[in-house]
């Protein structure tokens, strides 16, 4: 390569880069708005509205299974379109128009009804997201560019909690909920002005085929990839969310007026080891640090059981299940663009994504009912199976898969 091609090629990547850091505010002001109101959400959904541990699994799996399928549908549209952009804003338009109705919710299905409006905007917006991150920069350099955007999306994550406790003491559970709209309203406009198309297409007719065909045209004869979909398959069926992480908090005397900050816990860790953990996987390659992940999940699910009677231990177990969300988050987005040409990673995020929320759709409804109906250490046992079922097949993969190191 001459030097007048690699200094485009240097050109082309800062701009990409400003692109990813664009994306990165939006994905801040959103998750401020977002994050604020998860910290408090599974408490309100039992204590306010008087669901039980397994409606409240039902609800986080089955909103989170809508915002997996909407990422299809989102996905392979973006690609057949040849446009990102426009799905991206109008999930995040959704997500930020769709909150503040938890202030007016009266019972469990109307809590359900709103948290799955917001999750179809996640949906939407996701895997065009992901793609639009994805073509913006080199492949050799998509942890590092993921695990910036995860940062960014993670210090709003932050921010909402500690926001959320502080205004409890002022306006309320229910006017936490309405505040949400200002900071989703700021990620929209940030969106709308700074964010840029950046697809990277080789033809118009690789964007004239059907959705089915682009399904096909990213499973067929890509070993690799699929191998890699049952792999991540099985894990997510034992992979129960954050939810439970806060109930458990509340059971080791965390009061429902302080559990946003455990909550932020969770965030901050999940921050924190977003750009090392994406640095570290392009330079030891990501299937590996993917597998750390999960042991780390391990651990964490380990610890619901060996923690008892003492509040400090909520926070200890926030940490560390925070050092999961943010290896995980990062490295299942990361690892696309090494099997999945630039025209279908709009396609291959979103069967990426609907395997994985079928998987965690079925673990937060069994996890909270056997969590109900038995014992948490029996719904920690079943999740166990499956991350160590995972990391065995992750591991095999490896060896079938290699990949270089890159220099240092």
């Amino acid at each position: 390569m001459t030097t007048k091609d690699n200094s485009d090629q240097n050109k082309k990547t800062a701009l990409g880069m400003r692109n990813v850091i664009a994306m990165g505010f939006v994905s801040f002001f959103t998750d401020f708005s977002t994050e604020m109101i998860l910290g408090v959400l599974p408490l309100f959904i039992i204590t306010n509205l008087g669901a039980s541990r397994s409606i409240l699994g039902g609800i986080e799996g089955s909103a989170e299974l809508i915002s997996y399928a909407s990422r299809l549908v989102s996905g392979s549209l973006s690609d057949k379109l040849g446009k990102r952009k426009i799905f991206v804003l109008a999930g995040y338009a959704l997500s930020t128009i769709s909150k503040p109705f938890f202030a007016v919710t009266t019972g469990w299905f109307d809590a359900f009804i709103v948290r799955a409006a917001d999750r179809v905007g996640k949906g939407v917006r996701t895997a065009p997201r992901d793609a639009l991150i994805a073509d913006s920069i080199p492949e050799s350099s998509s942890g590092k560019a993921f695990g910036i955007h995860r940062t960014l999306d993670q210090m709003g994550a932050i921010v909402g909690p500690i926001v959320a406790f502080a205004l409890l003491q002022i306006i309320g559970i229910r006017g936490i909920f309405l505040f949400s709209l200002i900071p989703g309203a700021i990620g929209v406009i940030i969106l709308i002005f700074v964010v840029k198309e950046a697809v990277a297409f080789k033809s118009i007719s690789q964007r004239t085929t059907t959705m089915l065909s682009n399904f096909g045209n990213v499973l067929k004869g890509n070993r690799p990839f699929v191998l890699l979909l049952i792999i991540s398959g099985i894990f997510s069926l034992g992979a129960f969310n954050y939810s439970f992480i806060l109930l458990k908090g509340s059971s080791l005397g965390i009061s429902q007026n302080v559990i946003p900050l455990v909550y932020a816990v969770i965030n901050i860790s999940h921050t924190l080891i977003g750009i090392p953990s994406g640095v570290l996987a392009d330079r030891i390659g990501k299937e590996k640090v993917l597998v750390i992940g999960y042991a780390v999940f391990v651990i964490s699910s380990l610890l619901m059981v060996l923690f008892t009677a003492n509040s400090f231990y909520a926070y200890l177990l926030a940490a560390v299940f925070g050092v999961y969300m943010g290896i995980s988050d990062t490295l299942q987005r990361a690892i696309i663009p090494r099997y999945i040409a630039s025209e279908l990673r709009g396609t291959a995020y979103g069967i990426y994504n609907v395997v994985i929320g079928s998987g965690f759709f079925v673990s937060n409804v069994v996890f909270g009912f056997l969590w109900d109906q038995y014992s948490l250490a029996i719904a920690v046992y079943y999740s166990m199976a499956f991350a160590l079922a995972a990391i065995i097949g992750m591991i095999v993969f490896i060896g079938k898969f290699p990949v270089a190191p890159a220099s240092l």
